[in-house]
């Protein structure tokens, strides 16, 4: 029988009581066990990093919330071994369709291509993947996970970070080399400290209905600008596990958020959409208001801010929870090399580079989404109906049409941590970029390029039909033996004979994806990050060049 998350009450330990708290100091503590502080949590524990997980509560959370999971963020839990169960339960779509008032105006396809594991992206309840996290995290020999325990002090100095922590049996004290923020949008980490995110409010309000109905809707993301059933509003729509439809209403910024949660006033305004015979139940209503804001630093010391305690975007383009955990995907690994002294502190300060840099895309995306869903001004609703009636006939007008532009992983190409090109290359695989999945052959079986490289740096070397020439050879096994090791991954033609590899991990790039998304020629290497962003690339294998690009990619220059 499947779980209740949404209902589940996680027991709390009491041996965290007064007393507990010795002096010893705790390589790292995550405070908030949503979607971003389980990831963190469960990827520093993979990396050998005994982790602390905090929460002020005892339970998941309720009602869908985010529920648009990308292809990335799916890649990303599949590191952590905990994405299949999140895409056989998910709805599973890559379509898209916009209408204008009661007519189809155009759809889109977010991957047209084939030949990748995972879609663009899943519906899933926040509930389920919070769920799913959590049972990862329970596997986890070195994470410990606490439930109501509340941070209520903070003192921070040069050797780490001294936390107060409330509990039902009173308050204990716990000391942390460093310490991940992961507490929300109301994040009290961040108010302990004093700062601030700022930005921009929307003077908008929405309603959520996720309701219980047997539908023969397709499962695609269906957004309506100015429907019938909702005049001068937008309205959008999307599948969910469990017979569940999630449905978000525009209400304008007068209406009242409380008299708008009452079921006489929800259920006609599904009814509308659905037509008045068909039978639903209500599951969850929420109303939100929503911002665009970040802090202007994620990095404070010893404190690194991610998710929404962070930063803010619109729910328009599903960059909230996605961005999360991709801010937890590029913090793991830089605090695993600092705690292990194999890299400076200053390694820290390009996580926030680089997600401030992430964070500022995904504002600007979704800036522009809102300013496009709610016009301000007649000027501004003219042009944008305008846009809507030409997109149904020219392709031009659909790159103006804006119903949320849909979450994609940042490529840090500004990154101090890139080595730049010395050749050229073709195609999307450049320096700061996340490398993309492709099917490959492995010992006999069908498997995926992601899912071989690990979470470590890894260094992809393109065969031909013949031998590794010895000098190539000797450089990945020389590469393989640095004290931050490069696990050395040959792709083979898929012409290719099995070969013995001498303890190298081979793949047979069965279509030739491989090769053509990352422009692979016979002797290419690239060098992968251990969040499998790019940090260099080679027409060909030289060992000095390849150690200087790792040295500048964790900071060891």
């Amino acid at each position: 029988m499947e779980k209740d998350y949404q209902h589940i009450e996680f027991d709390y330990a009491g041996s965290f009581a007064p007393g507990a708290g010795s002096t010893d100091v705790h390589p790292v503590i995550v405070v908030g066990a949503g979607p971003v502080g389980l990831a963190a949590a469960i990827d520093l524990a993979q990396q050998g990093i005994r982790t602390i997980l905090l929460d002020d509560d005892n339970k998941l959370s309720v009602g869908s919330r985010a529920i648009c999971f990308a292809k990335r963020t799916l890649e990303i839990f599949d590191r952590m071994h905990c994405g299949e169960p999140m895409v056989k339960k998910g709805v599973s779509w890559n379509v898209g369709k916009v209408f204008f008032r009661d007519a189809p105006v155009y759809s889109f396809n977010l991957l047209p291509e084939q030949g990748h594991r995972r879609p663009a992206f899943i519906n899933l309840q926040q509930y389920y993947v919070e769920g799913y996290l959590y049972e990862q995290a329970r596997q986890e020999e070195k994470l410990d996970l606490r439930w109501k325990s509340k941070v209520v002090g903070l003192m921070q100095s040069d050797e780490g970070v001294e936390l107060t922590v409330e509990t039902p049996d009173g308050e204990y004290m716990l000391r942390a080399a460093y310490v991940i923020a992961a507490d929300g949008s109301r994040s009290a980490m961040r108010n302990l400290m004093g700062l601030e995110s700022k930005g921009r409010t929307f003077k908008d309000r929405f309603l959520i209905a996720d309701i219980k109905v047997k539908a023969d809707f397709p499962p695609e993301r269906w957004f309506w600008f100015d429907p019938p059933f909702h005049p001068n509003q937008s309205v959008l729509l999307h599948k969910q596990p469990d017979n569940v439809w999630r449905i978000d209403f525009q209400l304008g910024w007068d209406a009242d958020p409380v008299a708008e949660k009452a079921p006489e006033r929800v259920i006609p305004r599904v009814r509308a959409l659905l037509g008045k015979d068909v039978e639903f139940d209500l599951e969850w209503v929420s109303i939100y208001t929503f911002s665009c804001l970040r802090m202007e630093h994620f990095r404070h010391g010893r404190v690194l801010f991610a998710g929404d305690a962070a930063h803010g975007v619109s729910p328009f383009g599903a960059r909230g929870a996605n961005s999360g955990v991709q801010d937890a995907d590029n913090l793991a690994w830089k605090l695993r090399l600092v705690l292990d002294r194999k890299a400076p502190a200053a390694l820290l300060d390009t996580y926030g580079y680089e997600r401030e840099q992430a964070a500022d895309e995904n504002i600007l995306n979704s800036t522009r989404a809102t300013d496009f869903i709610t016009p301000k001004s007649p000027v501004s609703k003219t042009f944008r109906d305008a846009v809507l009636l030409l997109s149904k006939h020219y392709p031009f007008a659909r790159t103006i049409v804006n119903s949320g532009r849909l979450s994609l992983p940042t490529t840090y190409r500004d990154s101090p941590l890139n080595t730049p090109d010395a050749d050229d290359f073709a195609g999307a695989m450049v320096p700061g970029a996340p490398s993309t999945d492709a099917p490959v052959g492995m010992q006999g079986r069908e498997g995926w390029l992601l899912s071989v490289l690990g979470s470590g740096f890894t260094g992809l070397y393109f065969a031909d039909d013949g031998e590794i020439p010895r000098r190539d050879m000797d450089g990945l096994r020389s590469l393989a033996d640095m004290d931050i090791p490069v696990k050395p991954v040959v792709v083979l033609p898929p012409t290719a004979l099995p070969t013995p590899m001498d303890g190298l991990t081979g793949v047979v790039d069965t279509q030739g994806l491989v090769r053509k998304r990352f422009d692979g020629r016979p002797g290419t290497f690239y060098l992968l990050r251990p969040d499998q962003h790019v940090c260099g690339r080679w027409r060909s294998l030289e060992e000095g060049s390849v150690r200087a690009a790792l040295a500048r990619a964790t900071c060891n220059t």
